[in-house]
């Protein structure tokens, strides 16, 4: 009785390997071209000339004089940022998630912050904020993780906002000592002025004088 051969299973497999379609996920080497063709944007946050000189997460209220209650601003990153050019300082905070400013403004001489009543990781201000794309006057009341973080934000403030005033009065002293100068220098033109006005009449009379004389003595002799 002749035998049967059996096929042989590696054989098999490798046609069945060779006859199968390609599956969805290997890589067969074909590149496919995009259809729209993204340019990179570069994105500007305003805060290029600047540079942070405080960087804390907190949570960020207003109070609402309508509702005479504390609304809620966003959390994120409050940062305190001194411009390269004129040294100025302004408070800028974003919301984590969205970026959207939720605070903006300078830290004057004329700002003080004190700690929120029972709470001493909470502390209060007020200030002409700019967050809404207008001036308005707010009150604002921030709250951190720590007491430590609180801390140093109000100190730090309280170190711009003075050091804000000492360049205020510099300018000002620079600003009068100017004026003095100015106004020196135009008493000093007044007083040139009126000096070349004199010596120039001084040589008028001078000059006319001879004149007179020579006229004087071409007159003809009176008839006795």
């Amino acid at each position: 009785m002749a035998s049967t051969a059996k096929p042989d299973p590696e054989e098999h497999n490798r046609e069945d390997e060779d006859n199968a379609p390609a599956a969805e996920d290997e890589d067969t080497g074909a590149q496919v071209a995009p259809i729209v063709k993204l340019e990179e944007v570069a994105v500007t946050t305003g805060e290029e000339d600047e540079d942070p000189i405080l960087d804390l997460k907190a949570k960020l209220y207003r109070f609402d004089k309508d509702g005479n209650q504390w609304k809620e601003r966003g959390a994120g990153n409050v940062k305190l940022l001194k411009h390269n050019a004129t040294g100025k300082v302004r408070l800028v905070m974003r919301q984590s998630k969205t970026l959207k400013i939720c605070a903006n403004h300078l830290v004057l001489p004329t700002m003080s912050v004190q700690e929120h009543a029972g709470n001493d990781k909470s502390c209060v201000w007020h200030a002409a904020d700019f967050a809404d794309g207008e001036l308005k006057e707010e009150l604002f009341c921030i709250r951190f993780a720590s007491v430590e973080n609180c801390k140093t934000f109000m100190e730090m403030v309280q170190e711009v906002a003075e050091s804000q005033g000492k360049e205020e009065n510099k300018d000002a002293t620079a600003t009068a000592d100017l004026l003095d100068k100015l106004s020196v220098s135009e008493t000093e033109s007044k007083t040139d002025v009126k000096e070349k006005e004199e010596a120039k009449d001084e040589k008028e009379t001078a000059e006319e004088k001879p004149k007179a004389e020579a006229e004087k003595k071409e007159e003809p002799p009176s008839p006795a």
